[in-house]
Formats: structure tokens, sequence, C-alpha cells
């Protein structure tokens, strides 16, 4: 029987190792700062997320590969490709902005929000996110899920005496430990049927499954995609995710919307292109219309979020990010229809990319906006452009960039790239729903934009911006417009050679 290699290579396993050692050091440094001094701890979060994100620039050139088997060097547990390279800089980078973002919060909150605790919840959840997508075997891969999940639970209900955030840690609490069931049942049929944990052993063994066996690999398909659906927010695994962004610290909420997102669809994408792809007439249609039902409830609650009088700009952004999960599913349900993955899953993949950028900065503004409006309302950000025109004009472009439309040329092209896969793959009544839902989408979003120049009731509030916020927001903006100056790059790298 083959047994793990001992020795490890370093270099690969670096990123997720600094965050899950930063978090353990300010974990240990909290028991000894004075109260004044807890602002140190933010700092050193945010220095040891930099350090795991230039730990993956000696990575971009080779894969690279640990804790593999002795018999099978190239069955391996952990693998540093260019798919693990692309997702882990999103991880990172987003871990590293909703920081920035928690840096101001928790000096606005006060004692409402431990500090120490807080900085190794979000260190531990990065750790646990950055590992995930470089998992190739089923442990693992549920492992670095939940080391991910459950710290966020509690990120989501740190906020001491606040029923609201309580409420909303349950609900993502119990949906989650919910789709974890139901997915390890489904991931222990498979290993049942197969008798390896490996994804690439699984992919050769499972299409040689038959018989009684074969009924139980189904099943465990059918059964591990519903707990990966949940991680998405793919319908009707979404209701969780309106009241848990409302309710959590509004950087919490940034980082759920684009790391939890992260962590969803790389998992997804390696249970069913690497681990599945025999049976891609299984979850091909399954994805499909999840995709279609994803992106019509999100995009129609965000429509009706209209009706409701003084609604939440989160509570908007919650109910948009539920319909870009459903753009996201597209191209993995593609994937099922043609032979060569390697587009589908780029366009996902590249879609991300636009979609934590733009999505973060928007979330950023906000914050900005909260700092004085803590309910955070549509309505408070009526005549924004009288009292900061840059952020005005910045929360604007970030919009548009969700809607599709110029001057926000990087969302733009990744939903035509999106659209264009679907057709490629025969779905072209799913790129005919997409198409509905783009023209729901950019009701609410216009409206929003539109409110941003109209002229406000009463003097102008002035919004002094402090520096971490100004950096998040910056950071946002400077790669938002680039990449809409060239979006060609983000396409061209992580389309290539992702497996």
């Amino acid at each position: 029987m083959s047994s793990l290699v001992q020795s490890v290579d370093w270099l690969p396993i670096a990123p997720p190792t600094i965050a899950a050692v930063a978090g353990l050091a300010v974990l240990v440094a909290d028991l000894f700062l004075a109260e004044r001094n807890k602002a140190l701890l933010g700092w050193v979060s945010i220095a040891g997320l930099a350090a795991a994100a230039l730990m993956l620039l000696p990575l971009l050139d080779a894969d690279r590969a640990t804790f593999c088997l002795t018999g099978d060097p190239q069955v391996c547990s952990y693998v540093a490709d260019r798919f693990t390279l692309v997702i882990q800089f999103l991880v990172v980078g987003g871990a590293l902005l909703a920081a920035l973002l928690s840096v101001t919060a928790l000096k606005d909150a006060g004692k409402e929000l431990p500090e120490g605790e807080f900085w190794f919840l979000l260190l531990s959840s990065a750790a646990g996110a950055a590992l995930l997508p470089a998992s190739r075997d089923l442990a693992t891969l549920v492992v670095a899920l939940e080391v991910a999940s459950l710290p966020a639970f509690a990120l989501v209900g740190i906020r001491h005496g606040d029923k609201r955030s309580s409420e909303a840690a349950l609900k993502f609490f119990l949906s989650s430990v919910t789709a974890t069931a139901v997915s390890l049942l489904g991931i222990s049929f498979v290993y049942a049927s197969t008798g390896t944990l490996y994804l690439t052993q699984v992919a050769e063994r499972i299409q040689h499954v038959d018989g009684p066996l074969r009924t139980l690999a189904q099943a465990g398909v059918v059964l591990t995609l519903v707990g990966f659906a949940f991680k998405t927010a793919a319908v009707p695994f979404h209701f969780w995710v309106p009241d848990t962004y409302v309710g959590a610290p509004l950087p919490v909420a940034a980082y759920l919307s684009v790391v939890g997102k992260a962590v969803g669809f790389s998992g997804l994408i390696l249970v069913t292109v690497v681990a599945l792809p025999t049976y891609s007439d299984v979850w091909g249609p399954a994805l499909a219309a999840l995709a279609a039902l994803t992106m019509t409830v999100g995009n129609v609650g965000a429509l009706r979020q209209q009706a409701t009088r003084a609604y939440s700009a989160v509570r908007l952004l919650a109910w948009s990010s539920i319909g870009q999960a459903g753009y996201l599913l597209v191209p993995v349900a593609a994937a099922a229809y043609t032979k060569d993955v390697q587009k589908p899953i780029g366009s996902t993949v590249a879609y991300a990319l636009m979609y934590a950028v733009v999505n973060l900065g928007a979330f950023a503004v906000a914050a900005l906006v909260g700092r004085r409006r803590t309910l955070n309302r549509v309505s408070d950000y009526r005549g924004l452009y009288a009292s900061n025109p840059l952020a005005a004009l910045l929360l604007a472009f970030f919009l548009l960039c969700l809607a599709g439309l110029p001057p926000g040329i990087i969302g733009l092209f990744a939903k035509v790239t999106v659209f264009s896969t679907a057709v490629d793959a025969g779905l072209g009544w799913l790129a005919v729903v997409m198409a509905a839902n783009v023209v729901i989408a950019l009701v609410y979003y216009l409206q929003w934009t539109a409110l941003l120049f109209r002229a406000s009731e009463g003097e102008p509030e002035k919004h002094r911006v402090p520096g971490p916020l100004t950096v998040a927001i910056g950071l946002t903006s400077v790669v938002g417009i680039a990449l809409s100056g060239a979006p060609q790059l983000v396409l061209r790298f992580s389309a290539t050679g992702l497996f």
C-alpha cells in the first residue's frame, strides 16, 4: 500500500502557511499587547497577507507539487499549477483589501469588535481559502473548505451584543453545516465506489464503475455538487446571503462576497472538471439549470429591493452577488459540453478576477459612506458627487463594470467571454437567459449610479477618507481602470494552461 512522501516542498505551500503563521502570531501577541497598542495587530495581519501574496511570484514559471504518493509521484495532495496560483492570488488579494477595510472599521467600532480575535479569524479563513485551490484529494479539499468556513461564521457574528449579527451568523452556520454534511455523504459514496480520494485517480476509476456501485457513484456526484452549490450561493441554496451580508461587519461582507465565492467555485471546478469529467452528463445539465436560476433569482431579487423603502446598499450588493454567481456558473456548465476545458474554465476565472476587483471597490466606497450613515441605505448615496466627487465617480465606474457597460470595459469583456462560451458549447438557451438577466441588472445598477449625481437634500456632507480606506479604494480603482484599458491581460493570464 502506498504511503505519503514525508519530505515537504515548502515553496508551493508558503502562501497558506504564511497566512496561518501570521494568524497564530496575532493570537499570541493579543495576549500581551496593551489595549492602546492593539491597532498593531491589524498592520501585522496586513504584512502577513502581503508576504503571502509575494510568495506567489516565484511559483509563476513552473508547476510544483508536494505530499505525493511514493509509488506514483504524479498523484499528489497539493499542486501549485496555474489554476492554483490565479485563485490564490484572488484569495490573498481579496483578504488583503478586506483587511485594509477592517483597520478603519475596527477603529470606528471601538470595543464592539475585539481586534485580536477578528484578525486571527480573518487570517485563518484566508489560509484555508488559499489551501483549497491547491487541494487535489477530496479529504484535503473538505478540510480546506471547513478551515475557510468555520472562522467566517465567527466573523459574521463577532459584534458583541448585536442581535442582527448573531442571527446572521446562526443562519450562515446552520445552512453551511447542512451543506457540508450533504457533500461529505456524497464524497463518502464516491470513495466507496472508487477506493481513492485523489482527484486524478477518481477520474480514472469512476469511469469503470458499474452495477450497483455506479448508482452509488451517481448519488455521490449529485450530493457533492449540492454541497459546493451552497458555497457558491447558487439557487436554491442562496437564502443565507442577504441576511448574512447585512448582519456581518461590512469588511466581512466584502470578504465573503469575493473570497467566499472563490472558495466555492474553485472547489466546484476541481470536483467537476478534474475528478468527475466522465459524469459531465450529470453535472453539466444540473449546473446549467442552476446558472439560469441563480442569475434570474439574484437579479430579480436585487430589482425588488427598489420597491423597499430605505433599502440597504449592502443588501442590494448581496442580491447582486447572487446574480453574478449565476454568470460564473455558465462557463463551468459549458465545460461539460466541450472537449477542451481550458477556455470555459479560463472564462470563469477571468470573470471572477474582474468581479473581485470591482466588487471590493464598491464595498470600499460603501464603507466610506457607512462611516457617517450607519444604516448605509442606497438613498444615503444621493448627491455623493457633491460631497466627494472622486468617490462618486469611482463607485459609478465599479457599478458600470458590474453592469458590463462602458467605461467599465473589463466587465463588458468578461460578460462577452462568458456569453461566447455558452454559445460555443451549444447552450444557446442559457445565453439567451444570460442576456435577459444582463438587461434586468442594468436597471438597478443604473438607478444607483444616477442617484450619485442627483442634488442632495440639504448641505452636502464632506467625507473624510482614512488612510487604509484610501489605499483600498485606490488599489481597486487603479486595477479596475488598468484592466479596462487592457482587458486582454486578465483574459490571457487566466486562460493559459490552467490544468
